[in-house]
């Protein structure tokens, strides 16, 4: 065993080591690795006109390739910028993907004794992400000009939020920012993946509803009518489901451009009432007490609360400040409001399970472990291990949640589309039985 862990020592010591030294040779050769293009034209000996592009440190440097290659009185002019770059709508986004590589590796660089200022540039050099790279570039000349890197990340709230930041902050004043950054990172790679299971299991339904909506709508504008003139010639009396289903198909002919506006009309509503304290309040409440969604939102909330509490305070930040960074993410008004309550009892010296269990929102499970970690000072070590049962829970809601979708949407559009297709034959049974 001495000898296994030797070998482990010698080999992470090595792998520090080399990276430490490739970064530092990266540093060394900044022009050899980004250098600007130059587009240049001209003729060469023979008369014949070229054109092409080059790379060089200057236009010094394009005009001595071109005297190598024998190319008389050239014009050059830097390559011109992407005519979009500077519009922010058409710039990409910086995704989570890319902020946990990011976080992966300056730990890996800060772990390998590499300079904060020194990291940041070979990390915004390499970063393929224009918008990324423009944030990155900035919070470098920050850090340059003395701000800590917890500020000037708060200055780009929108990639860097109140968890990232007071982390970050967490890990500076103590010295760990490795430490902190690898547990960053961790904490995002869990997050993504439970975020990415709730999307996935959202999808099918969506899509299933969204295409039995065309349908739907297709047959009533299109389908239906060619029944109608067809019926209208036979002279008889419609069946009742054929008649429905009919005056059905004219209202929506007649006023399908004011059904869609009140579609619109109706989220834009919604969207306006969720923004609201009191409208996002009530709009949470019920999803949270909805029958079938209710229970996998509310899980997802007691996993995200426990894992974001645990993460913050294993990396050193002070529990009412955790507690108020956890009430912004929490993504939740009532899960909010309940974190909120907690910071305000534990300043007023109350433990932190009953105000937990006074909101009714955590289950019982949940409060009661709380108060054990808390009691035997193990809060953050608890914390981690509910948040990591609710993620298997997570798992088992979702699986379960997909499964019970799948045949109501069967059924759904079974009956939908079997329903209007029976209700446009019974007239064309009733003429065959006549006739028969």
């Amino acid at each position: 065993m001495m000898l296994e862990g030797n070998i482990y020592k010698d080999y992470h010591s090595f792998c520090q080591q080399l990276i430490h030294l490739l970064c530092t040779n990266l540093q060394k050769l900044p022009g050899d690795f980004f250098m600007p293009i130059y587009v240049w034209k001209g003729k060469n000996s023979f008369g014949e006109k070229r054109k092409g592009e080059i790379e060089a440190v200057d236009e010094a440097g394009v005009r001595t390739q071109l005297r190598r290659l024998r190319i008389e009185n050239p014009t050059i002019k830097p390559k011109p910028k992407d005519l979009l770059e500077n519009i922010k709508l058409f710039q990409p986004k910086v995704t989570g993907k890319d902020i946990v590589i990011f976080t992966r590796q300056l730990s890996t660089m800060i772990d390998a004794g590499l300079p904060l200022v020194q990291s940041l540039q070979i990390l915004g050099k390499q970063q393929s992400n224009p918008t990324f790279k423009a944030v990155l570039t900035t919070i470098q000349g920050d850090v340059e000009t003395g701000t800590t890197l917890a500020d000037s990340m708060r200055k780009h709230s929108k990639i860097f939020d109140n968890l990232y930041a007071n982390m970050i902050e967490a890990g500076e004043l103590g010295g760990i920012l490795d430490t902190i950054l690898s547990r960053l990172a961790t904490f995002k790679e869990k997050a993504m993946a439970l975020q990415k299971r709730i999307k996935g299991a959202m999808t099918y339904p969506s899509i299933c509803l969204g295409i039995s909506l065309i349908i739907l709508a297709v047959i009533l504008i299109f389908v239906i009518p060619v029944f109608e003139k067809m019926f209208k010639d036979f002279g008889s009396a419609l069946p009742v489901p054929t008649q429905m289903v009919i005056n059905l198909s004219n209202f929506a002919q007649a006023n399908i451009i004011y059904i869609i506006l009140a579609l619109v009309a109706l989220f834009w509503i919604i969207k306006r009432i969720y923004r609201t304290e009191k409208g996002q309040l009530k709009i949470d409440n019920m999803i949270l007490w909805a029958p079938v969604v209710g229970p996998l939102v509310r899980k997802v909330a007691v996993a995200k609360f426990t894992r974001t509490l645990s993460t913050l305070l294993q990396s050193g930040v002070p529990i009412l400040d955790a507690l108020q960074v956890v009430a912004r993410t929490a993504g939740n008004k009532v899960i909010e409001r309940s974190v909120i309550r907690v910071a305000e009892s534990i300043a007023e010296g109350r433990a932190i399970a009953e105000p937990l269990e006074e909101s009714g929102v955590f289950p019982n499970m949940v409060i009661q472990m709380i108060n054990v970690g808390e009691s035997v000072g193990a809060l953050d070590v608890m914390l981690e291990k509910i948040a990591d049962f609710y993620d298997e829970e997570v798992d088992q809601a979702v699986d379960n949640l997909t499964s019970m979708i799948e045949p109501f949407m069967m059924v759904f559009l079974g009956g939908m589309i079997g329903g209007l297709v029976v209700a446009m034959y019974l007239p064309i049974f009733k003429i065959a039985s006549v006739v028969g």
